[in-house]
């Protein structure tokens, strides 16, 4: 199983072997007339839930020296819930800082980057869409300290209506400034191999991938067809995920990948920037940095054709 793909993978033993790797990077050449380089980039859903053996490998057999959390606060205090027998205090009047929640899952021997992707721009920009009443409601359950009911209420009100594809047009539009940070990563040789991930590896890791692949100008039926794979990935799990978006207001949709997803991505990029090239020049991504992203995910990237 290829370890640079837009699919979302279970950490055990599902990473990939060599052979795996290198014929889907001759796969990749056959497709696109050239070929990107292996065990560089992964894209997972949360690696929490995973063995210890499954952890160690990550450092031992892929060698990740960083990971990309993308994950709220909330989805970090849900987590440390599971896995401790005395979680976080959940009071959302605390600092808008993963560390706390989140340094008790972590990795020894790997750096992480806790990047919330739906950051505090994103979050301003849906809690206008509410009505006054509803804000209020929220804030006061927020302030209690009874956060999935507050975000229950965005979510049936707001987020729900604006489906997957809105939401990441909102996070296209919103959350320029955490792209331009995870992209001044993906900049950094110091920074590979790593491993990108959110809660189900697909939407908000998905978005980002996009557009990596977009820029090492892999086509979009090629990226849609990849996209829409991790829907079988992600079935063992779906009964819980299910229970997770109804909590929190969402359909049934926002557990699955959705047809026409990464298409509409290229086109809003195209339509409101001219491209992926615009769109990361507009949020501040220089020319320099996304040759050097090119260079280190693609063999022959660093050609000067950016």
């Amino acid at each position: 199983m290829p370890i640079w793909s837009l699919r979302s993978y279970d950490v055990g033993g599902r990473l990939g072997t060599p052979d795996d790797q290198c014929a889907y990077s001759l796969w990749l050449g056959e497709q696109f007339g050239r070929g990107f380089t292996v065990a560089f980039m992964a894209r997972h859903k949360q690696p929490d839930d995973a063995s210890l053996n499954d952890k160690a490998a990550l450092t031992s057999s892929y060698h990740i020296k960083h990971i990309i959390d993308l994950r709220s606060k909330s989805e970090h205090i849900a987590q440390s819930r599971r896995h401790s027998s005395n979680p976080p205090a959940s009071s959302a009047l605390a600092p808008d800082t993963n560390a706390s929640t989140a340094s008790s899952l972590q990795i020894p021997g790997i750096t992480y980057h806790l990047i919330n992707l739906n950051g505090s721009s994103f979050e301003r920009a849906l809690l206008w869409k509410l009505k006054w009443s509803s804000m209020m409601k929220l804030l006061y359950l927020m302030a209690r300290g009874h956060r999935t009911p507050a975000i229950s209420i965005l979510g049936t009100e707001v987020m729900a209506p604006r489906g997957l594809f809105g939401l990441c047009c909102d996070t296209l539009t919103h959350s320029t400034s955490e792209l331009l940070s995870l992209f001044h990563i993906f900049s950094q040789p110091a920074s590979y191999p790593i491993l990108i991930h959110c809660t189900q590896g697909k939407d908000r890791t998905g978005v980002v991938v996009i557009l990596l692949l977009l820029l090492c100008e892999v086509p979009v039926a090629a990226i849609a067809s990849d996209y829409l794979a991790s829907e079988r990935e992600l079935q063992p799990e779906r009964g819980e995920r299910l229970e997770e978006i109804r909590a929190i207001g969402l359909t049934d949709e926002f557990a699955g990948c959705q047809e026409g997803f990464v298409e509409g991505v290229a086109e809003f990029l195209q339509e409101e920037s001219g491209g992926v090239e615009g769109y990361l020049e507009k949020i501040g991504v220089e020319r320099e940095e996304r040759k050097e992203v090119r260079r280190y995910l693609m063999v022959g990237g660093d050609d000067g054709t950016i």
